[in-house]
């Protein structure tokens, strides 16, 4: 198995000084960077979907859907995009990566169309288990196509590109689910896979895929496209076939049982865990039915598209402060600032149900906390994980190891989302946000026991560190994309 490198991971490249020119935006890049984040566009859509169209879809008389159900509408889209996420590993290496990509466009029109006209929820289940694959196969191929194609000087800012928009398909969700029902939102999503089919016609396959394929001609002329007309790739040409020659030596999967490597695995299967439990995928699927049940004094529908400008305004805070502040302490503010917000989000349905305490002047408290607890996660705990995935994994196993731990953190996401409501029925709200809130205080000392600082160190310095391994001697430049195939969760 080849290793991907992933856009949302930072990786280290040998370089030779003056060899390389001054980085430049070039259009064709900028034009790759936006035709994939259409494609994170759709999964944001698709993951903000049942927030808005639960509600409208319970009170349905065209369609009939029960508590348990609305749950499988929700919890089914993680669940499929896990077996997408196994997929699409071998897709990206075997057929290549543009093709991977442009593969899941019709198959996502699909199963909006078949969610759009269902008359029995079935049908919805189908429409959001075969969107789900696409989100999985989608989460492993569009970072892995920008970590090919963005130069590494520049793919910090473009790489921010997927997360952006992926936030604006959330808002997008959230903004016409105050104005249209269940299937009108479905038919609007099914909409939105014809731009990004479009776009993704326009760009080439990846030249480290040619090269792997002994297409070496091909390689040169998409790497040209990418680069300019006027540039040299001589060097670069070079760097990306020795590269494709160390991964063909590449460690089996085994190689992860090695004592020296579990450590790094268990910290970045830590971090996913801790993301996905804190909650966050639950107030994303269920934000209407959160402030619904709060009779809070703002418009639900209005709520939503409030906390979809919070998550898009915060992604941009989160990419200013990630290597000025240092991971831990980003990760600090971030566990105390959610613990602070759930466990008074918790108090307020306490105080409303279990103490019958009148609220109605603090009908503003639900949609503050939220925003607020989008905002701490939006700052480390949504972005990091991913990040020091592709930190502190020695590079010998960080394909695999790295397929491991996406896999989980979708495993998580469909754990939360589906027992998102059965918590509900059996500890209430009250005690719902306050599990969340001790899970997110509990990752604050995993986090200062276990996780290491990564800020301005080499992955050579990491890897060093974390396995005992003497680092070769060689000139390192590290590049870091921020880059999330569910939006804000995922």
């Amino acid at each position: 198995m080849k290793i991907l490198m992933r856009a949302d991971t930072h990786y280290s490249i040998v370089v030779s000084g003056s060899e390389y020119e001054k980085p430049k935006y070039t259009f064709s890049q900028v034009l790759a960077a936006v035709a994939v984040s259409l494609g994170s566009m759709i999964v944001g859509y698709s993951s903000a979907y049942t927030s808005p169209a639960l509600a409208t879809m319970q009170n349905s008389t065209t369609i009939s859907v029960s508590e348990e159900e609305a749950s499988w509408v929700g919890g089914l889209m993680p669940l499929a995009a896990l077996a997408g996420g196994v997929l699409g590993g071998p897709l990206v290496d075997y057929i290549g990566r543009r093709r991977t990509i442009l593969f899941t466009a019709v198959p996502f029109f699909i199963g909006w169309i078949l969610i759009a006209t269902a008359k029995i929820v079935h049908l919805v289940l189908a429409g959001r288990a075969i969107c789900g694959l696409c989100v999985g196969i989608g989460s492993l191929a569009f970072p892995v196509y920008l970590g090919e194609t963005i130069q590494p000087e520049v793919r910090g800012t473009l790489g921010l590109f997927p997360t952006a928009i992926g936030n604006i398909g959330i808002l997008i969700c959230y903004v016409a689910g105050k104005y249209l029902d269940w299937s009108q939102l479905a038919y609007l999503g099914a909409s939105l896979p014809v731009p990004f089919l479009l776009l993704m016609f326009m760009i080439p396959e990846t030249p480290r895929w040619y090269i792997s394929r002994g297409r070496n001609e091909e390689a040169r002329k998409a790497l040209q496209w990418l680069r300019g007309s006027n540039t040299k790739i001589d060097n670069e040409m070079r760097e990306i076939a020795l590269s494709d020659a160390e991964v063909e030596n590449a460690s089996s999967i085994k190689e992860m049982l090695d004592i020296k490597y579990l450590k790094s695995i268990l910290i970045c299967l830590g971090l996913m865990a801790f993301q996905q439990m804190s909650g966050i995928n639950a107030v994303i699927f269920y934000t209407v039915k959160i402030f619904k049940m709060s009779g809070s004094s703002v418009d639900e529908n209005l709520s939503t598209i409030i906390v979809g400008l919070v998550n898009f305004i915060s992604t941009f805070f989160a990419t200013a402060l990630i290597d000025r502040a240092g991971r831990k302490v980003l990760l600090y503010i971030s566990s105390v600032t959610m613990t602070i917000t759930l466990v008074v989000l918790g108090s307020f349905f306490y105080a409303r149900d279990d103490l019958k305490s009148d609220v109605s002047t603090l009908g503003w408290l639900p949609l503050t906390s939220i925003m607020i607890y989008l905002l701490g996660f939006s700052l480390a705990f949504g972005p990091i994980p991913w990040l020091m995935m592709g930190e502190i994994l020695p590079a010998k196993i960080r394909g695999a190891a790295a397929s491991i731990c996406t896999a989980f953190n979708w495993l998580c996401t469909f754990t939360v989302t589906k027992t998102f409501h059965n918590i509900l029925v059996g500890i209430g709200p009250a005690g719902t946000f306050w599990l969340f809130g001790c899970i997110c205080f509990i990752s604050l000392f995993f986090v200062v026991i276990f996780v290491p600082e990564t800020r301005g160190k080499s992955l050579e310095q990491i890897e060093n560190t974390m396995t005992g391994r003497v680092a070769p001697r060689s000139r390192r430049m590290s590049s870091i994309a921020n880059i999330k195939p569910l939006p804000s969760g995922c």
